[in-house]
């Protein structure tokens, strides 16, 4: 396919366990700029991958950006940060058919990982909340409770819905799969689990399916930027102040560490991981890009 690994692709994650990290980067064409923050908060253990990651594929620069929040352990996430946007890429049809390159790339991660786990006495599972950039349009893939925020002509849109086991079609789906929901301290499918859609999760996987849900914004001169985030920010941060904190700050990374920050200062239990990419093209889609 012929496709090169930017710059920044390979120190998108050192994972130093109580340290927290930041960094940033900016695409080739100037486009985008990108930051990012991420923090054990206030867990003594890290679970929160993430990978911020620019490419070539077919002529155009694309920007790949992802939140992934384990859970029973870490090693899903990492294993989905390492290996979903290689299998995205590398599908023949990631231009042509973007929506669903991105589907099958979301269904043959976790089923590799669940082979790649045989061994594994524990049961360990991740979302992810991606979005991925290809000329004029922006493409965000969620499954779980990491959230994708624009903020649009200074209004916040979500642009992902959490996947939570009592939403009406959440819990009909599990329940049509022969699984139940069940309140335990808050809703869970067969009371263990509090998301509806994950990678991994082995013994529950007939009911937390690794299906994504795509949506697609365009990206033109109302479109201001984007907030990747693991449920440690949302818990605390609602969208709208999510996106009125990071308005004034033009560098990404410092606008993601002040919600990193602001997230722990409010109380948030979590690791807290955050992505943020400023669209600097205001004259949007004026340029010549062959994706249609």
């Amino acid at each position: 396919m012929g496709y090169l690994n930017s710059v920044l692709s390979s120190t998108s994650q050192v994972h130093a366990d109580d340290a927290p990290a930041s960094g940033s980067g900016l695409s080739q064409d100037g486009k985008f700029s990108y930051g990012y923050a991420s923090s054990p908060g206030k867990r003594s253990s890290m679970e929160d991958y993430y990978e911020t990651r620019i490419d070539g594929v077919d002529g155009e620069i694309v920007g790949l950006f992802g939140v992934f929040d384990g859970h029973g352990g870490a090693r899903a996430a990492e294993y989905v940060k390492q290996n979903l946007f290689s299998n995205l890429i590398s599908h023949p049809k990631f231009i042509s058919d973007t929506k669903s390159a991105i589907a099958d790339a979301y269904t043959r991660t976790d089923s590799e990982f669940l082979k790649s786990e045989n061994n594994q006495h524990r049961d360990a599972g991740s979302t992810a909340s991606t979005a991925i950039l290809v000329g004029d349009r922006l493409l965000v893939a969620n499954v779980g409770d990491s959230r994708a925020v624009i903020c649009r002509g200074g209004s916040a849109f979500a642009v992902s819905r959490d996947h939570k086991p009592d939403q009406t079609d959440e819990r009909q789906r599990i329940e049509d799969a022969g699984g139940f929901v069940m309140w335990a301290g808050t809703w869970r499918v067969g009371g263990v689990l509090a998301v509806s859609r994950a990678f991994g999760d082995r013994l529950l996987k007939q009911y937390v399916v690794a299906d994504p849900e795509i949506q697609e914004e365009k990206v033109d001169s109302s479109l201001e930027f984007l907030i990747l985030a693991s449920d440690g920010l949302w818990d605390v941060v609602t969208n709208e102040e999510a996106v009125a904190m990071v308005r004034p700050i033009q560098d990404p990374e410092e606008a993601a560490k002040r919600l990193m920050q602001e997230a722990y200062q409010r109380g948030s239990a979590d690791n807290i991981t955050i992505v943020v990419v400023r669209f600097l093209a205001n004259q949007g889609g004026s340029s010549p890009s062959g994706s249609g």
